[in-house]
């Protein structure tokens, strides 16, 4: 493991009382509610406080043990940290930005990795601006290459999105992927947004109350109705790999553990690995296999649980050969059919919901 944490830290009534691990050139997300304990994680991991009581090892380093009087101070970490404020210096160039966090390195890097930072974040045009000339979105990669310039171990983003409008959501997150993809430096990811954690992270762990409520990988959590349960949102729908198949009429065809489904067409090579989701809106069950419809994907499956939802609407967890699927249907639906655990349905799930979906999987 990369990273191996134990703390307890009460402010106040609030107790943080949190074990876990971050796997090496992994992105963990750390989801939960405001007020969780998630930003405190971030603290301690980053040596901006010390807490009560706990240790921190990285890479098998201590960097906290207060049993040991073990406490490294933040410089000595070789931890990264991008805050949801970018905190870049306003009288500096994007690159002395950028150099400040390379002179500060315990391991500096050489003029070669500075140069690929630049390209991989996409700020060679920004290089003589000032914070003051930068959007949103450009003063979030200066902030990611100043943090990857300090040779870190270990990456902390606390929600480094949260401040950004869609659009300029929608113009770092490939810069992230391709952090998380080309990299390889192990990251933690604190959010609130499912949807950024859908599309980034490898493994999530859900805090709250100053508690791990539930930990596993994206595919494990994010389609089982209990984790939804915990979050106190609604199911946010099937979260697997896939890989493409073959590409012929218009349509894809994507290869994944329950089978194979049909999506439009997709510009990508045979044997590409992907991301999929499927929200539980978009998939109708029957009892029966179905014929003549225009749906692509009639997928056999076996109910696992059923859970009553609110406003007459009902939960359906699926198992379809080994991959989770969620169904959202009302209440009716599910008396009428008489669906329980244990009983085989097909799912049924058009290929144009999808295919607006399709996000892409980290390399291994």
């Amino acid at each position: 493991m990369s990273v191996e944490l134990s703390l307890r830290h009460r402010f106040g009534g609030f107790t943080l009382d949190a074990a876990f691990a971050v796997p090496e050139a992994q992105v963990t997300a750390l989801f939960g509610p405001s007020g969780a304990g998630k930003s405190t994680v971030v603290a301690a991991l980053a040596g901006l406080l010390k807490p009560d009581d706990g240790h921190i090892r990285l890479n098998g380093r201590p960097l906290l043990d207060t049993a040991a009087g073990i406490f490294v101070r933040p410089e000595a970490r070789r931890v990264g940290v991008v805050f949801q404020d970018a905190r870049l210096f306003p009288h500096m160039s994007v690159m002395a930005n950028l150099r400040f966090g390379w002179r500060r390195a315990p391991v500096k890097a050489d003029e070669a990795r500075i140069d690929h930072v630049i390209a991989l974040l996409g700020l060679e045009h920004l290089l003589v601006r000032k914070p003051g000339k930068l959007s949103g979105g450009e003063k979030g990669r200066v902030a990611l290459g100043r943090a990857l310039l300090s040779s870190p171990e270990l990456l902390l983003l606390d929600e480094p999105l949260a401040a950004l409008d869609a659009a300029r959501k929608a113009e770092i997150l490939p810069y992230l992927e391709r952090l998380r993809d080309e990299t390889r430096t192990p990251m933690l990811y604190v959010s609130h947004s499912l949807d950024e954690v859908t599309r980034l992270a490898d493994r999530v762990i859900l805090l709250k109350q100053g508690l791990v409520a539930a930990e596993g990988t994206v595919f494990d959590l994010l389609g089982d109705l209990e984790f939804s349960a915990a979050t106190g949102a609604p199911p946010y729908g099937a979260v697997f790999e896939v890989t493409v198949e073959d590409t012929e009429h218009g349509l894809t065809r994507l290869a994944f553990a329950g089978g194979t489904l049909v999506v439009g067409r997709l510009a990508r090579a045979k044997g590409t690995r992907l991301r999929v989701r499927i929200r539980a809106e978009d998939v109708m069950l029957a009892r029966e296999e179905p014929r003549a419809i225009s749906a692509n994907n009639v997928l056999a499956a076996t109910i696992s649980a059923v859970h009553a939802g609110p406003e007459g609407e009902a939960d359906v967890q699926l198992d379809c050969g080994g991959a989770k699927l969620v169904a959202r249907i009302t209440q009716a639906s599910v008396k009428r059919l008489a669906l329980a655990a244990g009983v085989p349905v097909f799912a049924i799930i058009k290929s144009v919901t999808v295919d607006s979906r399709i996000l892409p999987a980290p390399e291994v």
